[in-house]
């Protein structure tokens, strides 16, 4: 089924047919059938197959993954006379559907008038892949330059070869130093912000006067704090406090996901708790609707992005060991789910931890016999927890816990607090690759305000380590409530998610989410299209192509993403369908290249091939709906800024699945959107995000987190307008 971005999973289908005898007797083989990659049921239109070795041919083609029942059949041609052939025996070879089948079967064809009889091994293999998988393969298989033989492939091309560099151009491209065309980044930082600083700024401790509202958090804390201290009271308290026994692993429902290479393999909840009754608008957001048509019609899209997607809270608790990328999932996991429209908001505990017992603490402060150093940790957990709860009372949805969260009593404290206010999910982060282990505590030395203090680097990697370990003894895994784990996720290498009782619209996405996501460092550069004519008449929409400008720049893009890109053997191209953008990646060889209709331009319905003066005299109201409320405004029969926001989703999921670098070539309006993702701006802010025409922006993702570099090939000479 074709997602909303028009990419659908395909069916790889590969025939290899083998005989010893078939060179002998200058016979080639042919393939027909009811499918137009097989041809037709017309023997003297049957395609041939490729010789692959001496006694070998083969044919591979794409099919839709839904497609309808294909039937086919070989046939033998002579190879002087194409018109001289013979069927094959038997009845007709349905091809069907499923993936990862593989069938071997023998091919029986009646020679000299059926006086002989000769017999073919056939091997017939089907694997379901994304476009995407399959451009990354035949660039790294086939060394760049060789085209494709697989029938079918329509959204996906490679250039042939490396003729016409001269004549595109290359020669009058860029300078060797790409620095040399580097702009400042006006909208995101290029240096490396550690992630905790970023989080939610502890309010409970900051505001002078304020005080708890949880009398359950006043009561756990007194008793932890001011009276009997000792960990078997903490244990009796907890234990009072949930009413009940931790589920043992055999009463656990949960269910692995393998992450291998392509698509993973998840299977949804089928507990589903959405409802589209439950989408509604505030009284607030309803009176600020524009009133003109298209605006109307935008209502039920900002109903889905503005109002809840489910009655209850959620609260995703971390846990973890340190340096297993707990903080960096989790600002991941916030931006993605504010960029959707989810009132979201991140909450680190260390944060808290440094403003009330300041950032000087050793390792013996988190030793778990420390009774001080566990209580004050504990402490700093309860007061972000009743942070957390009373913003999603004012109207938060979703909140991000971030703490390692490592022991049963400390998670049972923060289901008590939450009982009746949200739903918990614990998100369990687990490494085992000691490599990984050993950066990311390298990396966390070097940036967390811990060990700012620290002149000594190896002395600070110590004691980090020293407190990883005094964790380790204490640790204990979640085997209780609703729970996701990720088990060797963050080592680019593959893994696992192993989740338990997860049900609902909102926990789906978030689960979704994570398979897809990795840390494996690699750039993503956004670009509008070159100059376009109707960028020159001041028309938005239209399929226009490139102007004298235009061209030039995509030349220029060529040259840049040959430098910038030439050491990675699977980096791909994606553009939008529209004339504009292939126009502008068509110079750029040796890349495979993949069309989206998600990337395609926001759709301006009606308005299509105006200019603004026009819209602005022919439809008055209409220009002014969109003036006061750009976000939410829809074209009447096109589209909002939101609504390009939900197509964009499969391609966010994908540029997050992707472990090689891509070229994005799009519009304004839509890399607006992308760009909001990855800067974490509010919605509010996407349609005026300042896209400029022939600038790249690369995006580098990783462990560090997102970073931004401008490069300004060109100037636009012709003014142009935004939609």
């Amino acid at each position: 089924m074709a997602s909303s971005g028009g990419i659908s999973d395909q069916l790889f289908v590969s025939v290899k047919l083998e005989s010893p005898r078939l060179a002998e007797l200058d016979l080639a083989p042919h393939l027909f059938g009811s499918h137009p990659v097989a041809g037709s049921w017309d023997p003297c239109k049957a395609l041939p197959l490729e010789r692959a070795a001496t006694s070998v041919w083969e044919f591979s083609c794409v099919v839709p993954s839904q497609h309808e029942s294909l039937d086919f059949k070989f046939v033998l041609k002579r190879e002087d006379d194409s018109s001289q052939y013979i069927i094959e025996e038997g009845p007709n070879r349905p091809l069907g559907c499923q993936s990862n089948e593989f069938e071997m079967r023998t091919a029986v064809f009646k020679l000299n008038e059926g006086k002989e009889v000769l017999e073919c091994k056939v091997q017939i293999e089907t694997e379901m892949l994304s476009p995407f998988d399959l451009a990354a393969s035949w660039r790294a298989h086939q060394e760049y330059f060789q085209p494709s033989r697989v029938r079918g492939t329509h959204d996906v091309t490679i250039n042939p070869g490396l003729e016409g560099r001269a004549k595109n151009g290359f020669a009058s491209g860029l300078e060797l130093d790409l620095e040399k065309y580097v702009v400042p980044t006006p909208n995101m930082g290029s240096g490396v912000v550690y992630a905790a600083n970023l989080t939610e700024n502890p309010r409970s401790l900051l505001q002078t006067g304020s005080s708890s509202n949880n009398d359950t958090t006043k009561d756990i804390l007194h008793s932890s704090t001011k009276g009997d201290s000792s960990s078997n009271h903490y244990v009796n308290t907890m234990k009072s406090a949930i009413g009940g026994h931790a589920p043992s692993l055999e009463e656990q429902r949960a269910m692995f996901v393998d992450r291998g290479v392509g698509s993973p393999n998840f299977a949804r909840p089928t507990k589903e708790t959405f409802s589209m009754s439950n989408f509604k608008l505030d009284s607030d957001s309803k009176q600020g609707m524009p009133a003109a048509e298209g605006a109307v019609a935008a209502a039920a899209v900002a109903d889905q992005m503005y109002g809840p997607k489910e009655d209850r809270k959620l609260a995703i608790v971390l846990v973890g060991l340190p340096a297993r990328g707990k903080t960096f999932t989790a600002a991941k996991l916030t931006r993605y789910l504010r960029w959707l429209g989810h009132e979201t908001k991140h909450f680190n505990v260390g944060k808290y931890r440094r403003l009330k017992h300041g950032t000087n603490q050793t390792a013996d402060f988190f030793r778990g016999d420390n009774r001080e150093g566990v209580e004050a940790r504990n402490e700093v957990a309860a007061l972000a927890m009743e942070d957390m709860l009373s913003w999603m009372q004012e109207g938060g949805q979703v909140g991000i816990f971030d703490a390692t969260n490592s022991t049963r009593i400390r998670r049972n404290m923060l289901m008590k607090m939450a009982e009746g206010k949200c739903k918990i999910i614990f998100l369990e982060t687990l490494c085992n690759d000691q490599d990984v282990l050993e950066r990311n505590i390298r990396l966390k030395v070097q940036q967390s305000p811990d060990y700012a203090e620290q002149t000594d680097f190896e002395a600070g990697v110590q004691d980090f380590k020293e407190r990883l370990t005094y964790y380790e003894k204490v640790y204990e895994p979640v085997e209780e409530g609703s729970y996701i784990k990720m088990i060797d996720m963050v080592s680019g290498k593959g893994g696992q998610i192993k989740i338990n009782d997860i049900s609902g619209y909102l926990p789906g996405r978030i689960v979704f989410f994570l398979v897809n996501c990795h840390l494996t460092p690699r750039p993503i550069l956004l670009t509008r299209h070159g100059e376009s004519m109707d960028n020159v008449r001041g028309r938005i929409g239209g399929d226009s192509s490139l102007s004298e400008v235009g061209e030039l720049y995509s030349r220029k893009l060529a040259s840049f993403v040959e430098k910038r890109l030439k050491s990675e053997r699977t980096a791909s191209i994606w553009t939008s369908t529209l004339q504009r953008t292939i126009l502008t990646a068509h110079p750029i060889i040796g890349f495979p290249k993949i069309q989206w209709r998600a990337l395609d331009e926001i759709n301006a319905g009606v308005c299509d091939g105006m200019t603004y003066d026009e819209i602005k005299k022919s439809k008055p109201e209409e220009y002014e709906s969109r003036r006061k409320d750009k976000l939410r405004y829809r074209y009447p029969r096109g589209e909002s800024y939101l609504d390009v926001i939900q197509r964009l989703e499969p391609v966010i999921i994908e540029l997050e699945r992707q472990r090689a670098p891509v070229v994005v070539i799009a519009h304004q309006a839509v890399l607006r959107a992308l760009y909001a993702y990855f800067a974490d701006k509010p919605l509010e802010e996407v349609p005026n995000i300042e896209i400029p025409l022939h600038t790249i922006i690369e995006i580098q993702m990783g462990v560090a987190g997102v970073q931004e570099k401008r490069y300004k090939l060109m100037d636009a000479i012709h003014p142009t307008a935004g939609l």
